[in-house]
């Protein structure tokens, strides 16, 4: 066996006439995952997940008949079909778990065979609860296209056609003679790069040197259930057992639409998007990981009649939940205002939220309140985003104790108004320290743990609408802001090839704190207070509230946009720096009375 699965305990499992190669791992006497491969692969795609899950789990592996190291049937026509197939998973799960239950998890073609042993009869008490990756039932398959041929809308001609697009393999697949012939010959020896390069897998020593024959091999599982399944599909597929979906954002092979009508079929189902392509076993394995512990210990505490409140399985309702489920968020500049309105929004969506903060009993409230309003986990730090020490020290904590971030969202800023000859060196210091450096060191600490981890992720850093506008009130925090903007739009173009996007969100006037913090260059302390106080009403009577803005970060996070104004005002005011610029610098020489 290859890297991590090296050393896994590995026994031989027989069933109909062939023996299966299994691999384990893990406390045999904790809860047990068997996870299933797809085509054309072997047990080995798994083995970054499973080494994630193997100390809180007994995790089992085994190569499909006719891969990897167990041996294929004779002969191979009908030797593949979904209730040989089951045996086979009914065998091992006897073998490795003979008096309870097991979690079912499958990708690929495991998936397709997962539905399968999840929706007969006979697998009924055998498992716990089954998580599907990229792989529909043949069955729901089935019905899903005679529904779109029986009435055939635009819409659902289009889905048709997207989709038999998609398949083409499926029909490649088919022809006699020939996919062998290219696996064992050219397809073969160049599936590796073309893996890499398609699909970013990284070069780490899979696929297996068995990739020829179990290609060749498994191209029967289309052949001896395809066409009879989507042509007479079971009426009664209904799932035995909850059902966790995971669908990846950009699989080439399959179409969110497959599954819009499965909650008729799985009663029992919680969903999550995943941004990735086909192969996410290998590109997100700390995602795939996270989201099938939490699943299965939500099972087993219901099992047990209760479990912890970590065992809690999320309420999937929504693009948002489905998509920011489970991710690890963190949050600067939450102890109030924006930041701590875009926490709540990522913990209702049922995200993990980090709550940062110079202020620590603000942070620590909002991870309360975080917890209460649906995150799984929240925790509140205390940080200064201007601190470049302290924020490698942040960084360090938050990836050794709660794992590396999936959604950063650079927030902290404080407010500075006044004319460039009143404003000091030193304030000028300050608000370059918060509102650019602050954003600087988190995209470098945070958004370089990102990278090397290889599994994509989002930036999300605010600048404000002021980066539109000049205004010869705001020389400071507009040149801060412009500058914030005009970060983002480069670090996005250097992260695009790693899959983390990076937006930058710009709101106008938003009824928040920041005016009571906000200095005013060139006057009295009292005349301070009077203009915080005064723009403090303004803001008030305008009252956006900071909630619209929470909402337009995870749809930026969601949809992976640029640039994101936030108000009518700060989307006039881009559409001025685009079209209008004279109109653009003639605003700017205007002089607020406050």
């Amino acid at each position: 066996m290859s890297g991590g699965l090296a050393g896994a305990r590995e026994r031989r499992v027989r069933t109909g006439g062939i023996e299966l190669c299994v691999a384990e791992l893990g406390d045999a006497a904790q809860p047990t995952v068997v996870l299933v491969h797809g085509y054309p692969d072997s047990k080995e795609v798994w083995e970054k997940v499973a080494l994630r899950l193997q100390d809180r789990f007994h995790v089992v592996l085994y190569d499909v008949r006719g891969c990897g190291s167990s041996t294929a049937p004779e002969p191979l026509r009908g030797g593949f079909t979904l209730e040989k197939l089951t045996d086979d998973f009914l065998a091992v799960a006897d073998a490795v778990s003979p008096d309870a239950p097991v979690h079912l998890v499958g990708h690929d073609w495991g998936s397709v065979q997962g539905w399968e042993f999840a929706t007969v009869a006979r697998t009924e008490g055998r498992i716990a609860s089954f998580t599907s990756v990229s792989g529909p039932s043949l069955d729901h398959f089935g019905h899903w296209l005679n529904r779109r041929m029986a009435r055939p809308t635009p819409r659902r001609a289009a889905q048709l056609l997207g989709q038999g697009a998609r398949s083409w393999y499926v029909y490649a697949l088919h022809t006699p003679r020939l996919p062998e012939a290219a696996w064992r010959g050219p397809l073969g020896a160049r599936w590796p790069r073309i893996l890499e390069r398609l699909e970013r897998l990284p070069s780490d020593g899979y696929p297996t040197g068995s990739l020829p024959s179990d290609a060749a091999h498994g191209a029967w599982l289309y052949r001896d259930n395809v066409r009879s399944r989507l042509r007479r599909p079971r009426p009664d597929a209904y799932a035995h057992v909850p059902v966790q979906l995971i669908v990846p954002t950009g699989d080439r092979y399959l179409s969110q639409r497959l599954y819009d009508d499965l909650e008729q079929w799985a009663p029992q189902l919680v969903r999550h998007t995943l941004e990735g392509q086909h192969w996410v076993p290998r590109t997100r394995p700390d995602q795939l990981a996270a989201w099938i512990a939490e699943f299965v210990t939500a099972q087993e505490g219901r099992k047990d009649g209760g479990g912890a409140p970590a065992a809690r399985t999320p309420v999937a309702k929504g693009p948002y939940t489905e998509r920011f489920g489970g991710r690890l968020v963190l949050v600067t500049g939450a102890a109030g205002g924006i930041g701590r309105a875009t926490a709540f929004a990522f913990a209702e969506a049922g995200a993990r939220v980090v709550a940062v903060d110079r202020d620590a009993e603000g942070a620590a409230r909002t991870a309360e309140l975080a917890r209460l309003v649906g995150a799984p986990e929240a925790w509140g730090e205390c940080a200064d985003v201007a601190d470049e020490q302290a924020m490698e020290k942040l960084a360090t904590k938050v990836a050794a104790e709660y794992g590396v971030v999936d959604v950063l969202v650079n927030n902290a800023g404080i407010g500075l108004a006044g004319t460039f000859m009143d404003t000091s060196a030193e304030d000028w210091r300050r608000v370059l320290d918060v509102n650019l450096w602050g954003v600087i060191h988190g995209c470098r600490t945070f958004g370089r743990q990102m990278a090397e981890r290889g599994q994509g992720g989002h930036i999300v850093n605010t600048a404000s609408a002021a980066a539109f506008q000049p205004s010869r009130a705001l020389a400071a925090y507009s040149t801060s802001k412009a500058a914030v903007l005009m970060l983002s739009e480069c670090l996005r173009a250097e992260l695009a090839g790693q899959g983390i996007g990076v937006s930058a969100i710009c709101p106008g006037i938003v009824n928040t704190g920041i005016t009571g913090t906000a200095r005013f260059t060139g006057v009295s302390e009292d005349e301070q207070q009077r203009r915080r106080a005064r723009t403090a009403k303004l803001y008030g009577l305008r009252n956006y509230p900071p909630e619209k803005v929470a909402d337009a970060v995870l749809q930026a996070v969601l949809h992976d946009r640029a640039v994101v104004p936030v108000t009518p005002e700060a989307h006039g005011l881009r559409l001025l720096s685009r079209f209008t610029p004279r109109v653009r610098r003639a605003l700017a020489r205007i002089e607020p009375k406050l």
